[in-house]
């Protein structure tokens, strides 16, 4: 199951309050300009900073390869 289309127009990182690519088969939210990740989990963001891991370069790059490639849009338009 995938995050409902009304949902992913309003989430926002909770630190930049900027957009978030929502990469379903991954089952993550990312934020490529502070390289945060957030996790899905049971369908539910979970949008804590605490619980936000911070992704290396090589990660950064294998997840915007995929934002690319799978046409990724932003959950909102900055």
């Amino acid at each position: 199951m995938s995050l409902d289309p009304q949902l992913l127009a309003i989430l926002a990182c909770p630190v930049d309050k900027g957009p978030l690519y929502y990469v379903a088969d991954e089952d993550l939210l990312y934020n490529p300009r502070l390289k945060r990740r957030y996790d899905v989990r049971a369908d539910i963001p979970v949008m804590l900073p605490d619980e936000a891991t911070i992704v290396e370069d090589v990660e950064h790059d294998r997840l915007m390869a995929k934002v690319a490639a799978d046409g990724l849009q932003p959950t909102f338009e900055a």
